[in-house]
C-alpha cells in the first residue's frame, strides 16, 4: 500500500519560524495495518535516512514587531498566518500533509516519544508550566491547523524529556528534586542514527551523548532512556558558552543577598551572561578559539577548563550505565570543531570510542518522530 508520507515540521523560535516538507524515501503500511516487505532505502549500516527534504524555510520575525503582539501566546494568530502564507506561496495546501509534526514546548515533565497534540497540551502550552518560551507556540499552531484540516498534530521528545531514574532525581535537599530541561530533541534523533549506521537498534544500546550549543548537555542513554541528564536550561552541568553551570551554593546566596541585582538579573547572569562569555567577553567559540591560537594564556586556560568541565561531566554520566558504554557522540553547533571535540576526546576516550555528528537536525528529527508512528513503529503517545 502506498500512504500519503508528507510531513510538515514546524519550528518556532524566539524571532523565527523554521517550516519544512518532509517525505519517506519509502512505502509502508498505515498504523493499523501489517507492514509489507518494503524497506528504507538504505542499508543497516548506513548514515542515509528514511525521511527526505522537499522543502524548507526559515521566516524571520522582527522582534520589535512580536514584542508589540504581548506574549507568546499572543503570537499565535500571527505566526500561523505567516506559516499559512508560505505554505500556499511555495504550493502546499493542508490536506496535501499525512501529520503534523510541531516541536515540543515547555510542558510537564514526561517520557520521550512522540504525543498527539490534545487539549491538555495546548492548555499547558498556554500557561507555561515550564517556562514561557517560543517552542511553547509549536503545538498552539499544530492544534489551530489540525482544527482547520483534519490532519493530525504532534509533538516530538520536547525539552522536558524526563526518564531520569529515581536516585538520579535526588538532589540532596528533600524539596528540591532534580529535573531536567536539556536537547532531548537532537539527543535522541542523533543517538537513533548512530545505533542504525552500526546495524543495532538505538534501544539496546548505550550511549553517552554530548550536545554542545549556547548550552551543554550530556546524556546517559540506557537501552532506548535516558536515565540521567541535566537541566541545562538553568545552568547545571558543565559551564557553556553563556551559561554558568552547576556552582558553589553558598557564593551563589551571598551574590543573591548582595543587593545590587534582582531575581531575574541574576538569571540572566547565570543563563545568558555566564560561563565562556563571563571569562573571555564573548560567547562565540570560534572567536575564543582564534584568540587561543594568537596565544591569549588566560582565553586557552578558560577552554581548557571548558574541556575538564564537560569531559568530567561524560565521565560522570558514564556510572548510570556502570561504565559499560557502547559509545560517546559529540553534537551540537560546538562539534563542528575538530579542535574542541579532539581536546575532550583526549579526557574520555578511555571510557569508549568517540563518535562526532555535528550541528542539530531537529526539523528532520521532528519528521523522523512522526514518521515512526506514520509506520507502526511506534505508537502516539498521550499527553
Amino acid at each position: 500500500m502506498t500512504m500519503n508520507s508528507r510531513i510538515l515540521v514546524v519550528n518556532p523560535g524566539s524571532t523565527s519560524t523554521k517550516l519544512a516538507v518532509y517525505e519517506a524515501v519509502y512505502e509502508a503500511a498505515g498504523p493499523s495495518e501489517e507492514r509489507s516487505n518494503a524497506s528504507p532505502v538504505r542499508e543497516k549500516t548506513s548514515n542515509a535516512s528514511p525521511v527526505r527534504e522537499v522543502f524548507s524555510e526559515t521566516l524571520r520575525h522582527d522582534a520589535d514587531e512580536l514584542q508589540k503582539l504581548g506574549t507568546i501566546t499572543d503570537q499565535l494568530g500571527y505566526r500561523k498566518q505567516v506559516v499559512m502564507d508560505a505554505l500556499q506561496k511555495n504550493g502546499f495546501n493542508l490536506s496535501d500533509f499525512a501529520a503534523i509534526a510541531c516541536r515540543g514546548g515547555l510542558v510537564k515533565q514526561m517520557p520521550g516519544g512522540t504525543y498527539r497534540v490534545n487539549d491538555a497540551l495546548v492548555r499547558d502550552c498556554r500557561i507555561g508550566v515550564s517556562g514561557q518560551h517560543a517552542s511553547n507556540l509549536g503545538a498552539l499552531i499544530g492544534s489551530e491547523l489540525e482544527r482547520e484540516s483534519g490532519v493530525p498534530a504532534y509533538i516530538v521528545d520536547p525539552p522536558v524529556v524526563n526518564e531520569l531514574s529515581a536516585i538520579a532525581r535526588y538532589s540532596g535537599y528533600p524539596s528540591i528534586e532534580r529535573t531536567c530541561v536539556w536537547h532531548a530533541l537532537n539527543q535522541r534523533a542523533v543517538a537513533r542514527r548512530y545505533a542504525a549506521s552500526v546495524g543495532r537498534a538505538y534501544e539496546d544500546m548505550n550511549l553517552l551523548v554530548c550536545h554542545m550549543g549556547g548550552g551543554v548537555s550530556v546524556g546517559a542513554h540506557v537501552k532506548g532512556k535516558v536515565l540521567d541528564t541535566e537541566d541545562a536550561v538553568s545552568g547545571e552541568g558543565p559551564f557553556s558558552p553563556e551559561r554558568a553551570g552547576s556552582l558553589p551554593v553558598d557564593k551563589v546566596v551571598d551574590l543573591c543577598f548582595r543587593g545590587d541585582m534582582d531575581k531575574d538579573e541574576i538569571k540572566q547572569t547565570f543563563t545568558r551572561k555566564g560561563g565562556l562569555r563571563a571569562y573571555t567577553g564573548t560567547n562565540s567559540v570560534q572567536k575564543i578559539l582564534q584568540q587561543a591560537s594568537e596565544g591569549d594564556a588566560s582565553v586557552r586556560e578558560a577552554l581548557n577548563a571548558f574541556y575538564y568541565q564537560v569531559g568530567k561531566e561524560i565521565a560522570a554520566m558514564s556510572v548510570a550505565m556502570k561504565g559499560e558504554v557502547d559509545q560517546i557522540i559529540f553534537t551540537g553547533g560546538i562539534a563542528h570543531s575538530p579542535v574542541v571535540t579532539g581536546a575532550i576526546s583526549e579526557l574520555v576516550d578511555w571510557i569508549a570510542p568517540v563518535t562526532v555528528c555535528p550541528g542539530e537536525e531537529e526539523l528532520e528529527a521532528l519528521a523522523l518522530g512522526v514518521l515512526r508512528v506514520l509506520t507502526g513503529e511506534e505508537e502516539a503517545k498521550e499527553y
